[in-house]
């Protein structure tokens, strides 16, 4: 099962931090420093596998990558193969990177609920559910249908309504 999923940038500072066992906030905060430590600690030519029990307690394992000034980092459990994370890391990159035509820090930012929309394509309370960044676009894609749909609905006054009914 995959624990955590946490986007933190070169400063330290969360971009996304994905939790899917309770975590109070505090904990959680204590967690993404203890992380951001070990990654800004690690050599560039060092492997993407960090052994996290002394982070998240025992049968824990960290993988990440380091884009431009992100760590796009996942914890999880022994039922979770290190290289299929690794390739999840990438597919949620290559995601972001296709929703923003080339993702950077600020996309992230700025657009902090499609990010969060195109996690949960991706990974729902802890288990992969697609591993496609294509169908993921998809799903995507349809969800920003829906809302604009529905922000358009939304849009109208309420009289203009009325009148339509009639």
């Amino acid at each position: 099962m995959i624990r955590a999923v946490m986007v933190i940038n070169t400063q330290g500072k969360p971009r996304l931090a994905k939790f899917y066992e309770f975590q109070p906030v505090e904990k959680q905060q204590e967690l993404i420093r203890s992380v951001y430590g070990v990654l800004s600690s690690r050599a560039e030519n060092v492997s993407n596998f960090v052994d996290a029990e002394s982070i998240f307690g025992p049968d824990t394992r960290l993988v990440y990558k380091h884009f431009a000034t992100l760590y796009f980092c996942f914890v999880f459990d022994s039922s979770e193969n290190e290289l299929a994370m690794l390739d999840l890391i990438q597919v949620f990159v290559e995601t972001l990177d296709k929703c923003f035509k080339n993702v950077c820090e600020l996309d992230v930012v700025l657009n902090y609920s499609k990010m969060h929309t195109v996690m949960d394509e991706i990974i729902f309370g802890g288990q992969v559910l697609e591993t496609s960044s294509t169908e993921v676009m998809k799903a995507v894609e349809e969800i920003s249908k829906l809302e604009t749909a529905s922000n358009a609905i939304s849009l109208v006054p309420k009289s203009v309504s009325a009148w339509r009914s009639r």
